[in-house]
């Protein structure tokens, strides 16, 4: 235990007897301790501060407390008081975690995250930031470590950090949680919950493709290619030359690109609203933050810092579809399928379409009248395609032709000679990669101080590659698509 001088001291010189003990704990030590040895430790340290409040008040000559005196003792009376506060807190949740130890020992993954109490163990603490709760907000935390660092502040943004880290590790996503600044610090899980204020298209197509880790300390990502193979001959006789062809070689490569967008926000706005602004703010930039990772994947022109999208790539096979019926429509994703088996040699997986396109193939019938896509709770026979249980914008609604379909609300429908087409993508979705970072979410004091505001941004970096293999892709496109129901 590290015992240092307390500041009493160094302003009074001739008081060297008063000394105000301090324990620092690490956060990676910090994380292997137990609630109760926190607050044992909590409880040594506001002892710590009780008796330098009381070597203050018995160094008083008179009945006031000088200027000196009067800051050191409003210091240690905060602290003293935020040590008490965190004790109350502590002390709250090791009671409830015992009162709930019989069902969390019941019910808690064998392999799962845990926390440990004494000899309990808790598989989750209260949420530090809570939606619609003033209590404390992760905006306010994440400008009061940028303007001061707030070391309370600091606290509750790395114990969210670590409370979302292992709620993503349940789901099997990976997760970043470095500390430094503010931006680094996780912003609090309910942000992806029930917050968006606009409503904007969910990113389907980005989902459905191959999702990596964006690798760091690079601009842009090459991955070689094979151009033309080897080959291989019938040997007319034997001991004759066998067939001998050089493989070339090239490669394909795309840029890492970066999103970001920011909002600047009064103070007295983040200090005085009723509501947490970071609700509002964080969530709306989140939620575009999506839209356009999945718009760049679908429609990115290739220049301008832009990807190469779906739509712009060069070598995708195309369908021609001019017809105005379900039957028709069912013989041009069966060309696409077969334009991919020809290139690719490998099977498709998926049909991405517009949502005006998804309706309209729900609303086709066959030649008796019968619904072309039939519910699976009929237990369909012979069926061109199969409706899920359901409507959904995430996951597939069903299956056509064999292929998972899945609607995309930015597949555009302005295309075409008369700007009034969509498209609709056939595609084997092992063959297309996205790399993303993390993406990071900040506030800044600077540079808006004179007019009492902060600056809240949101970004992240990119890199999409669809031309590993532009034949595992079909498009249907033409005056077909411009139908609707």
């Amino acid at each position: 235990m590290s015992v240092l001088y307390g500041a009493e001291q160094r302003n009074e010189p001739h008081s060297p007897w008063l000394v105000a003990r301090r324990t620092h704990i690490p956060s990676k030590d910090r994380k292997s301790m137990d609630k109760r040895e926190v607050i044992a430790d909590l409880r040594a340290r506001l002892e710590d501060e009780k008796r330098a409040l009381d070597g203050i008040l018995a160094r008083v000559t008179g009945d006031k407390l000088t200027a000196g005196q009067r800051s050191l003792f409003e210091q240690h009376e905060r602290e003293a008081s935020a040590l008490k506060e965190r004790i109350e807190e502590l002390e709250a949740q090791v009671r409830a975690d015992e009162a709930a130890l019989p069902m969390a020992r019941k019910y808690a993954p064998k392999n799962g995250p845990s926390m440990s109490t004494g000899s309990a163990y808790i598989t989750s603490e209260p949420a530090i930031y809570k939606r619609d709760a003033k209590e404390y907000s992760w905006f306010m935390d994440a400008y009061a470590v940028a303007k001061n660092n707030s070391s309370e502040a600091r606290e509750r943004l790395e114990r969210n950090a670590r409370q979302v880290t292992d709620a993503w590790k349940q789901e099997g996503r990976a997760l970043s949680t470095t500390n430094g600044n503010a931006g680094e610090f996780v912003p609090p899980m309910w942000m992806e919950k029930d917050f968006v204020k606009l409503a904007r298209p969910r990113r389907v197509t980005a989902d459905v493709v191959q999702n990596a880790a964006l690798p760091p300390g690079t601009d842009v990502l090459n991955i070689p290619k094979v151009s033309t193979g080897t080959a291989t001959a019938v040997q007319g006789t034997q001991n004759t030359a066998i067939q001998q062809t050089d493989m070339t070689t090239t490669a394909v490569s795309s840029p890492v690109i970066t999103i970001a967008g920011g909002q600047t926000v009064s103070l007295q706005l983040a200090e005085q609203s009723p509501l947490n602004i970071d609700q509002v703010i964080l969530g709306d930039l989140a939620a575009d933050l999506a839209t356009k990772v999945d718009t760049e994947v679908l429609s990115g022109n290739g220049s301008g810092g832009h990807a190469t999208g779906i739509l712009n790539l060069a070598g995708t096979g195309t369908v021609s579809f001019t017809g105005t019926d379900g039957k028709s429509f069912q013989q041009a994703v069966l060309k696409a399928v077969g334009q991919v088996f020809s290139s690719r040699f490998e099977a498709p997986d998926v049909l991405i379409v517009a949502p005006r396109r998804a309706v309209w193939l729900m609303g086709q019938q066959d030649s008796t009248g019968r619904p072309l896509l039939v519910p699976a709770e009929n237990g369909p026979t012979n069926a061109a395609g199969v409706l899920g249980p359901k409507l959904a914008t995430e996951g597939a609604i069903g299956r056509f032709c064999g292929l998972d379909v899945y609607i995309d609300s930015n597949i555009p429908t302005n295309l075409g000679a008369g700007t009034n087409e969509d498209r609709a993508i056939v595609m084997r979705s092992a063959d297309v990669f996205l790399w993303e970072s993390n993406a990071k979410f900040e506030v800044f004091p600077q540079t808006y101080a004179q007019n009492l505001s902060l600056f809240a941004r949101a970004y992240e970096y990119l890199s999409f590659q669809a031309a590993r293999y532009p034949g595992a892709i079909s498009i249907l496109q033409g005056t077909g698509m411009s139908t609707t129901l």
